[in-house]
């Protein structure tokens, strides 16, 4: 096939989980299929970032937004029903050049990766779409409300309505559909959501067969995308509330945080002696590979994450929380540890890191449950069969 991949961004580099899920998806498809790639971008991007992602597809085009646009359109929304963010990622201009370009290229598909994309395609019915979902953006909404206050509050649970609303209403435009997880499926207001295929995210082989030269300096560590607000109450919950309960216990413990583009909240978090905040990292398996233990105390936020694959593909022992391993499906002391609030993370870290043997277990059952679970050709896969059902 002759597949029109649609984007909200460039997929490189793998600094965010959409982009880290559109880039292996784009790589796997490439393997059988002609892939024409339309990324809507509103930053730059370099010309290396385009070469790497060239090499999977026939052709590449990056939409650029106007940042004037930007603004008003979003704006705009105020007075329809759609969610702001649809506003955001959507200009006149690049809808006529996507017209034109699937005018030229005729593909046999159109994939769009989440709602954001969508209104540049919905009203085209000549051409089977796949709208991938990745995760319910309203239920993540919604539990962002919850822990936030004022006017901010009031915003994020409106902008959480729209997102419900919108992602019943767009499901009709579109003949397939995809989502990251079964509890985020569930999350999607439409009486026919149980056709919603589950593609889950993989591992790159890249990450099985990374061989650490460096030394445990760490005793904890999580990453991600550090100006994501799910990722920032991580880090403020690994500072703020676990932290002191081990410092009891492990004076010393030693704690890194990893990952592109800190907000303020989390490097003020650093302290010199016990906590590094490291910033963009070139390669982030450098970073689990200094630590002992993963943490993901993740409490808001929706899909599957690949932090936690990534550092299980590495042989770390993880602790999370039951609305993480919802998605994950790991079970609770054999391939991961399962906690839901600091004292229980705490009393979780000091066992493993006195007891050798169950840190070695949970290492090697979360290795192999990752490994045998989670492939990027086995959920791409999936999607190709779906994209073939027209």
């Amino acid at each position: 096939m002759k597949i029109l991949v649609l984007l909200s961004r460039f997929p490189y580099p793998l600094e965010k989980g959409d982009k880290l899920r559109a880039y292996y998806q784009i790589k796997e498809l490439s393997k059988k299929h002609e892939v024409v790639l339309c990324a809507v971008t509103d930053q730059s991007v370099k010309e290396e970032w385009k070469a790497e992602v060239r090499r999977y597809c026939s052709a590449l085009h990056v939409l650029k937004l106007k940042k004037p646009l930007i603004y008003w359109n979003t704006i705009k929304q105020i007075f329809t029903s759609n969610p702001y963010q649809t506003g955001y990622f959507y200009q006149n201009s690049i809808r006529r050049k996507i017209h034109q370009i699937i005018q030229s290229e005729s593909p046999d598909h159109i994939y769009c990766q989440l709602i954001r994309t969508t209104e540049y395609v919905k009203n085209i019915h000549t051409i089977p779409k796949t709208l991938d979902y990745m995760d319910a953006l309203s239920k993540g909404m919604f539990r962002r409300a919850e822990i936030s206050g004022g006017i901010r509050k009031v915003l994020i649970k409106e902008e959480g309505k729209r997102l419900a609303e919108y992602e019943h209403r767009i499901f009709d435009y579109f003949n397939h559909h995809t989502i990251i997880s079964a509890q985020d499926r569930e999350f999607i207001s439409h009486p026919q959501k149980d056709a919603i295929l589950i593609v889950e995210n993989g591992i790159s082989k890249d990450f099985f067969d990374y061989k650490p030269e460096q030394k445990k300096e760490f005793d904890l560590v999580f990453t991600g995308n550090m100006n994501y607000p799910p990722n920032i109450a991580c880090c403020e919950f690994i500072v703020n509330q676990i932290y002191p309960i081990l410092k009891k216990k492990k004076p010393t413990i030693r704690i890194m945080l990893s990952g592109a583009k800190p907000h303020q909240r989390v490097t003020a978090l650093a302290d010199q002696d016990n906590v590094m905040v490291t910033g963009w990292v070139e390669d982030i398996r450098d970073s689990y590979a200094q630590a002992k233990i993963f943490l993901a105390p993740l409490f808001i936020g929706t899909g599957l994450q690949n932090k936690l694959l990534e550092a299980m593909a590495m042989g770390l022992p993880a602790i999370t929380t039951p609305l993480a391993n919802n998605a994950l499906e790991a079970v609770d002391k054999e391939s991961v540890l399962i906690a839901s609030n600091a004292e229980q993370f705490a009393d979780s870290i000091v066992s493993l890191l006195e007891d050798k043997e169950q840190w070695q277990s949970i290492s090697g059952a979360g290795r192999k449950f990752v490994q045998k679970r989670y492939s990027w050709a086995g959920s791409v896969g999936k999607l190709e069969h779906l994209m073939k059902t027209n």
